[in-house]
């Protein structure tokens, strides 16, 4: 049985199994080898006063993760969307859309009226999301600077 539920610093090294499981292999091969700092990562994301983060499980198995937090802005309140995976043998069989469904749904019992997220266009993800109804904002510019 499907079900949402939401996750917090006891699930903490649940969260860095399944994250690195998923971003340690192809499509990212990113490099979160040095647990520290994926440690620091995670509890960054889901222990801030505002964070909300959800898991995705298959009766007791945790399959996907949502690591945001709650922005009140002038014109909506918002879940801001930092992390969104689906562990990769589960992908593709529409879980992530059930995800979201389910997400939207609390949301909106919660009086959030908005979900915002980055990704970049030439990931599989940017079309995932444009399927499940994320349209690009078109005066928004995300910038960054090394130093």
């Amino acid at each position: 049985m499907i079900k949402l539920k939401k996750l917090a610093f006891d699930n903490t090294n649940e969260i860095k199994i399944l994250y690195k499981d998923t971003f340690m292999k192809e499509p990212w091969n990113d490099n979160w080898s040095d647990d520290n700092q994926l440690h620091l990562y995670i509890t960054e994301l889901i222990g801030n006063n505002n964070s909300l983060t959800f898991g995705l499980f298959d009766d007791i198995e945790l399959i996907g993760i949502s690591m945001g937090y709650v922005k009140h802005w002038y014109s909506s309140t918002e879940y801001n969307v930092e992390e969104f995976f689906i562990k990769p043998e589960k992908q593709n069989i529409g879980l992530g859309s059930d995800f979201l469904r389910r997400i939207e749904s609390t949301m909106k019992e919660e009086g959030i009226n908005a979900i915002f997220l980055q990704t970049d266009r030439n990931v599989f993800a940017y079309n995932f999301y444009r399927k499940n109804g994320f349209t690009e904002l078109e005066n928004h510019v995300s910038l960054k600077k090394k130093i």
